[in-house]
């Protein structure tokens, strides 16, 4: 069992945005970003920003699989 960032890569995709657009917009540093292409855990406060960004929640940014 591990985590999944398809759901934020749909979202990516919806608003037209690319991986790198989340340093320069959501003020992501360019080591988390790689985080979500290895499917690796980020922190909190990282969802947390994603979140607020997009305004949704938890579930519509990663997926247990």
């Amino acid at each position: 069992m591990g985590i999944s960032y398809r759901p934020l890569f749909v979202i990516l995709a919806q608003n037209g945005m690319k991986k790198t657009d989340l340093i320069s917009k959501v003020g992501l540093t360019s080591p988390i970003v790689a985080k979500f292409a290895k499917n690796e855990h980020v922190s909190g406060e990282t969802i947390e920003k994603l979140c607020l960004y997009f305004h949704c929640q938890p579930g519509d940014i990663f997926e247990v699989v």
